[in-house]
């Protein structure tokens, strides 16, 4: 596609705030007007059974930990130093591994090729001990049991919690109510409860573009229209598939943030 791919579209990006900046460049760089409107704000857990788990990771008690988001590495990061990861890595997505690798200088022991918590169940060897699962507090229930049938001792610890709005941004709702929306990005299945509650009906007939199935099937549920599900299922895909579905458009006057 060319540089200008995107030029007189509107965008809305949903993802946290702080996690938004390399999208939005993207978008941007095609010619396209972005909004930022965080359906989600992701905090640190502060807990007991976290501070107990990253303990036995750094004492060597665990056999792997899985890494499910960015947002995960980030929380290991702020508690523990590369060292005190005594246990071998599973990371679920190239940007997870990314900053995986950026921090701990090594990259992880394994990466499913489909970005999905059920596909980094299916890549998992066989074997015997425990497995740190650190996730969302409202990530679903399905990983550790996976994990169990393969002979894992699986515990799951909230590595961080997930805040929904009350309302989104004034210049996202106003662009929303009045139909001068192309397309809405969602980049986790978080994201798409958030916006919905957040905001309710949408004007107009934005196209829905998800960066992978489980956020497609989230969006589906709560009876959006998805155009398009993002392949491979990165940041880059998800531009590469806004692209697909908003053809080059003549332009026209749009609502910057």
């Amino acid at each position: 596609m060319s540089a200008r791919s995107l030029r007189g579209r509107t965008i809305v990006v949903t993802r946290p705030a702080d996690q938004s900046a390399s999208l939005v460049r993207e978008l941007e760089r095609r010619g396209a007007t972005v909004i930022v409107a965080p359906a989600i704000e992701l905090l640190p857990a502060r807990s007991a059974a976290l501070t107990r788990a990253l303990h036995d990771l750094s004492a060597g008690y665990y056999t792997w930990i899985t890494l499910t988001s960015r947002t995960t590495v980030d929380v290991l990061a702020a508690r523990a130093t590369p060292r005190q990861v005594r246990a071998r890595v599973a990371a679920i997505g190239e940007g997870t591994a990314d900053a995986f690798r950026r921090w701990a200088g090594r990259a992880p022991d394994l990466m499913p090729t489909t970005f999905t918590t059920q596909a980094l169940a299916r890549a998992f060897p066989r074997g015997q001990g425990r497995v740190l699962c650190a996730r969302a507090d409202i990530a679903p229930e399905g990983l550790e049991d996976a994990l169990a049938v393969k002979g894992w001792s699986a515990e799951r610890v909230d590595a961080y919690r997930t805040r929904m709005p009350r309302s989104l941004p004034a210049a996202a709702r106003e662009a929303l109510t009045r139909g001068e929306v192309d397309a809405v990005t969602f980049t986790s299945a978080s994201t798409v409860k958030g916006f919905v509650g957040a905001l309710g009906a949408v004007k107009g007939n934005p196209k829905v573009v998800c960066i992978g199935p489980v956020t497609a099937r989230e969006a589906r549920e709560h009876g959006l229209r998805v155009s398009a599900v993002a392949r491979p299922h990165t940041i880059e895909g998800l531009v590469a598939a806004l692209e697909r579905v908003l053809p080059p458009s003549p332009g026209r006057a749009t609502i910057r943030a």
